[in-house]
């Protein structure tokens, strides 16, 4: 059997957190939801947290809270899972696209800068993703968001307890929103998360999920129903009492993988900048012989995954016109190896040998 490339870790805790809730009865938007919220906040060093039903719906209910609308431009990275860019085309916003740092994989400032002055300064909102569980250069973003007076919303589906600078993601721009999907590095089945320090956008975002709902029977606004379950909330609860020991395992083991890799000049091991705290979400190696690495490994029983074979801006839905040959170059040399922390001692071993006597 090969090793798998994720194994979501749900067991008798999270079984047993889902029967109290099941017991009590209040099994949507309940109790459990309020305590998660808080915990989770409480987690990403944030003031308020809203559960939501999913990542997606995350960043739809995030950019709509901070007053994202038609008419207004996004920047954010070609290099992500389309949810990120669908976000934006949801509700009604056009995202365009910089490239990214050919070691970082996440937004390149200098690129985000060109864009912004490519649409004459007319602007209306970075969307950096933290990519793989690396940290995007918020400080340089930061900059640039100050300088042209837009907000930034962090994506950080990938990238749960990862730091820049003793700050955890989710305190760096001015929302941000989780993941909570089951290969993510803490999972509800389904679910996401905003937090934010900003009461009103918290206040906003709470109503837009529920129905635009202040009181039982009083609708501001109209709204959507992207609630979190009380049993997807119960679930999360006990994964992120487990996030610190996931969050250790996938750093040991991509340790081990970086020491391995030195032996192996043709595969280049994830970088980890001064500063950075790398949560490993994937360990995405870059070799020019991309196929040929993945077969060596998969013949030896190890799964492997490409994220992603196609930079959002190339897909059909998209502006393939655009020419981002950082981002073009990465999606035909990068490829995931397990890093998850259900792997054994052995496993980990086993894929270091792999990695160090690879040779193409």
């Amino acid at each position: 059997m090969s090793i798998p490339i994720a194994a979501p870790d749900v067991g008798a805790r999270e079984l047993s957190r889902a029967m109290d809730v099941i017991e009590d009865g209040r099994l949507a938007d309940g109790p459990a939801v309020r305590e998660f919220e808080a915990a989770f906040s409480d987690y990403c060093e944030a003031t308020h947290g809203v559960a939501v039903a999913n990542g997606t719906a995350a960043l739809t209910t995030a950019l709509r809270a901070i007053g994202i609308g038609p008419g207004d431009v996004v920047v954010t990275t070609p290099l992500s899972f389309v949810a990120t860019a669908n976000a934006v085309r949801l509700v009604g916003a056009t995202p365009v696209f910089a490239d990214v740092d050919p070691e970082r994989y996440t937004l390149d400032p200098a690129a985000v800068r060109a864009t912004i002055e490519d649409c004459g300064g007319e602007v209306d909102c970075l969307l950096p993703v933290h990519l793989y569980g690396l940290p995007a250069p918020m400080d340089e973003l930061g900059a640039i968001a100050e300088e042209y007076d837009v907000p930034i919303v962090e994506d950080a589906a990938q990238a749960h307890g990862a730091e820049l600078d003793g700050r955890r993601v989710g305190s760096l721009g001015d929302v941000a929103c989780f993941s909570f999907y089951p290969t993510k590095n803490a999972t509800t089945g389904e679910g996401g998360m905003i937090v934010t320090d900003d009461e009103d956008v918290a206040d906003r975002a709470r109503r837009y999920l529920n129905h635009g709902r202040t009181d039982s029977h009083v609708h501001e606004s109209v709204g959507h129903n992207l609630r979190m379950t009380s049993i997807a909330a119960a679930i999360g609860g006990a994964q992120l009492r487990r996030l610190p020991r996931y969050t250790a395992a996938r750093r040991r083991a991509a340790e081990r993988y970086t020491e391995a890799l030195e032996a192996t000049p043709s595969v280049l091991a994830p970088i980890e900048p001064a500063g950075a705290r790398h949560v490993y979400h994937q360990y995405t190696v870059r070799t020019p012989d991309r196929d040929g690495f993945r077969n060596y490994l998969e013949s030896n029983g190890v799964d492997t995954g490409v994220y992603y074979p196609t930079p959002i801006h190339r897909q059909p839905a998209y502006d393939r016109a655009a020419i981002l040959p950082v981002a073009e170059q990465a999606t035909e040399e990068v490829c995931s190896i397990p890093v998850h922390p259900g792997l054994s001692a052995a496993e980990v071993e086993q894929i270091a040998t792999l990695l160090g006597e690879y040779e193409p």
